[in-house]
């Protein structure tokens, strides 16, 4: 119990202090978590934990859709990728195909790697600051 509730304090404390960058790179990780989930789901004839998983993973789309940078030029490209991703997950639920679920782990896996890459580059270009 304790250490379960260190675990969450753990959990909420890293949210809170992430950066932007950070957060999308979760929202990421959380996406990928919840769509292997619900390929597990799927082939242990889960219908219900398989709906709950793709409806988080959906959910972390939406999310994803919604903090789109508008002024950026990729952000349109990006908004039609998370569009069809989401629509594809649509599809993997109503069907439970698991190839469905493969080929969107596979695009939110590249656009975390993606992501991750971007995050180490501009830590890489920042200037340090002085210790105190």
């Amino acid at each position: 119990m304790v250490q379960a509730s260190a675990y969450k304090s753990y959990q909420q404390n890293s949210v809170l202090t992430a950066t932007p960058g950070e957060l999308t790179l979760m929202l990421y990780n959380g996406c990928i978590k919840f769509i292997r989930q619900a390929k597990l789901a799927m082939e242990q004839d889960k219908i219900e934990e398989k709906n709950t998983y793709i409806q988080k993973a959906q959910k972390i789309i939406r999310e994803l859709m919604v903090t789109l940078d508008q002024k950026q030029q990729v952000a349109q490209s990006m908004m039609q990728m998370y569009d069809y991703m989401n629509r594809r997950l649509i599809d993997a639920n109503i069907k439970s195909d698991p190839l469905i679920l493969d080929e969107v782990e596979g695009y939110a896996v590249d656009f975390r790697d993606t992501w991750k890459q971007v995050i180490e580059i501009t830590q890489k270009n920042q200037p340090k600051r002085d210790r105190v």
